[in-house]
Formats: structure tokens, sequence, C-alpha cells
């Protein structure tokens, strides 16, 4: 690898892989800090899952985003559609991590709903996006898209249970 493709592939990673981990991060900052407390205290559905199970599901997401994102970034600079369909996934990616902070750290099941449907919309509108530049990158959003939406469901069972 020359000096200019090591540069320009580390520079395509950041772009994509960074902003995958700053998510993660923020989303973090606000989940486990409440996650033995207030959490702990809600009133839960039947189908929630064990809370072990969060960890390594959105671990394994956020991998899959990062492979996702650097792919569509691996494109060329001017590829057709590339520009949007990155920035719809970083508009998801945001609101992936500030729904962590209305519902756990604001403590706020509503604000967690009001967040997470138009963050199911952006992550279907992403795939569809990705699916015409890159369908390995499309594909690597589908279990996203298919958590979030059992997440929905789920967040409006907490809010409905704890109004």
């Amino acid at each position: 690898m020359t000096d200019i493709s090591r540069k320009s592939f580390l520079n395509t990673a950041a772009i994509a892989i960074l902003p995958v981990i700053v998510a993660f991060l923020l989303g973090q900052l606000a989940t486990y800090p409440n996650i033995a407390g207030w959490y702990a205290g809600l009133a839960k559905p039947d189908f929630n899952p064990p809370n072990w199970i969060f960890a390594p599901v959105w671990t394994t997401l956020y991998i899959l985003m990062a492979c996702a994102a650097w792919r569509i970034t691996s494109l060329p600079f001017g590829a057709d559609g590339r520009k949007t369909a990155l920035a719809i996934f970083y508009a998801q990616l945001a609101m992936n991590a500030v729904w962590s902070w209305l519902f756990f750290g604001l403590h706020s099941p509503i604000g967690g709903l009001l967040n997470i449907v138009p963050q199911l919309v952006l992550i279907l509108l992403t795939i569809e996006r990705f699916w015409r530049l890159d369908r390995v990158a499309a594909i690597c959003l589908v279990p996203l898209a298919g958590w979030v939406g059992f997440a929905s469901i789920l967040n409006y069972a907490i809010w409905q249970l704890n109004g």
C-alpha cells in the first residue's frame, strides 16, 4: 500500500468509524448509570429482554453500522447519491445517541418514543439509499432496523405501563 492510498484508507475509515464510536460512547454515558436504578424500577412488558442481551446486541449493531458507513465512504467522492445517503445515515446515528439521553438520561419514555419512531424511518431510508450504492452496506443495516423496530414497540409499552 502506498503512502497516498494508506492515508486515503485511514481518512475514509476515520470518517466512517469515528462518528459511530462517538455515538456509541455518548449513548452509553446516559444509559449505564441509569440501568440499575431508574430502569430497574420501571414496569416492563413480558417481552422485555433481560438486561444482559442489550450490550452484545448493540455492540454488534454498532460494528455493522461502522462497516456499512465505511463501505459507503469508500465509494468515489462524487458517486451519485453518496452524500445524501451518508447525511441520512449520520442523522439516524445522531438520533440513536439522543434517544439514550431522552429515555435514560432524562428518564422519559415518551421522549424516547418521540425520537425512536422518526429514527426508525431514517434507518429505513438509509437502507434504501445504501441499497442503491452498495447492497452489502444496506444489508448490514437490516438488523439495526429490526432491533429498533422491536425497541420502538418496547419503548411504547414501557411508556404505557409507566405513563
